[in-house]
């Protein structure tokens, strides 16, 4: 997907990194993420997840939090408070650059910013935390140090998962100076809540103690045995899928998909500089070019779905002609390549300049079949119905669809 690094004022006027995902095709909906406690933007569930909803269509802005990865500011006077108030400093610059945030995702810490966040953001229409803590000064668990020197002399060292951090006494207070159970009770928001019963850094207690707090619409899903972090991609990729299909109900209703009659295929516009949408009657994909010519690599490009068609139709040739001869035949597997100057194609050719197309079709066949057999079905694989379309005398006939009257007046 097409991602961006962007920067905006934060609330105390220093600038903040963050990076903007955003999908090839039209924009469903803007979703904000905010991070977990001391990671970055960069991590692994902040990235996997912003990038996995921007292919549904969910543009959505991570960034990193005052003090923290790429943003300014000195982390020593961040404060949770401070944290919440650059979570609607991220908001008003998406209202003023692209939407306001319909949705607002936080992971851990930053699930108990959101819920903070979100009756100043009037917008958003869903929230959504991933292992979230009820109360943030749950955080004080994770903290090691003297506490109690930090209030007396206003800030400190302390280690925070095995690494180093100079936090302030504003800090500790702005945590201890919370009361969720009224602020969760109001948001006034549709809430998702996402947590794995065996998380070690917040446990699932949390997640309960959330859900009875606030009001309907809510839902609960539970992640299994996903850690705290997502650190596996199969983990964010399911968190991600939840949330796009959680979010459906939530969203304005998608622009209606032309209509496709059985047999007919339709390529239209999805957006970037080269994304375009392949439809059939009952399915869908986006196809593009590479990075390396200027597209987005959002999906396979025209060569990629000839090669794929060829492909798929050798496969299902092998199989039904195998089926109706009892041929022992348990799998087949193809690899395909396209050559646009094929030279040994080319050597009864009178002109030396000429060049000729080739595909190259490897066919791997598993079975206890007898050579006979395999030398039949590698044959058969020839006549499959693509192979004598592309190899045939084709004709494209092309005209110019006329434009709709509201086309026109666009």
């Amino acid at each position: 997907m097409p991602s961006q690094a962007i920067e905006f004022q934060g609330s105390s006027g220093q600038s903040l990194a963050a990076r903007l995902e955003l999908p090839v095709g039209p924009i469903r909906a803007v979703a904000l993420f905010a991070h977990c406690f001391t990671c970055t933007m960069n991590s692994h569930a902040a990235n996997r997840i912003t990038t996995a909803l921007a292919g549904a269509g969910i543009a959505t802005m991570r960034f990193d939090f005052t003090g923290l990865g790429g943003s300014e500011g000195d982390f020593a006077n961040a404060h949770f408070l401070g944290d919440v108030a650059d979570i609607v400093a991220a908001a008003d610059h998406l209202r003023a650059s692209i939407a306001a945030p319909a949705l607002l995702i936080g992971h851990s810490l930053g699930g108990a910013a959101v819920l903070a966040a979100a009756e100043r953001i009037p917008e958003a229409r869903g929230v959504v935390t991933i292992g979230a803590p009820f109360d943030p000064a749950h955080v004080l668990e994770a903290i090691r140090g003297d506490l109690a020197a930090i209030e007396r002399e206003g800030a400190g060292a302390v280690t925070i998962g095995g690494r180093s951090f100079r936090i302030g006494a504003q800090f500790l207070h702005s945590l201890r100076a919370q009361d969720p159970a009224i602020r969760i009770g109001a948001i006034g928001r549709a809430l998702l809540v996402l947590h794995a019963p065996g998380d070690e850094v917040v446990g699932i207690d949390n997640a309960r103690l959330i859900f009875d707090a606030a009001r309907h619409p809510k839902s609960f899903v539970t992640l299994d045995d996903a850690d705290h972090l997502l650190t596996r991609r199969s983990d964010a990729a399911y968190v991600a899928a939840l949330i796009a299909a959680w979010a459906e109900r939530y969203l304005a209703p998608a622009e209606a998909a032309p209509m496709v009659a059985e047999g007919e295929v339709f390529a239209g516009n999805a957006g970037g500089k080269f994304g375009t949408t392949v439809r059939t009657h009952l399915h869908s994909l986006v196809a593009d070019e590479p990075v390396a010519v200027g597209g987005e690599d959002a999906g396979p490009g025209p060569y990629d779905l000839l090669l794929g068609a060829l492909g798929a139709c050798t496969s299902m040739t092998l199989k039904l002609y195998a089926a109706r001869k009892d041929i022992p035949l348990e799998d087949v597997a193809i690899r395909l390549t396209h050559d646009r100057n094929h030279g040994v194609d080319c050597d009864h050719c009178t002109d030396p300049a000429s060049k000729i197309e080739a595909i190259e079709r490897t066919i791997r066949m598993t079975g206890p079949l007898s050579e006979s057999q395999r030398a039949d079905l590698m044959r058969i694989a020839d006549k499959c119905p693509v192979h004598r379309t592309l190899t045939g005398e084709l004709h494209v006939h092309t005209r110019e669809e006329p434009q709709s009257a509201d086309e026109a007046d666009r």
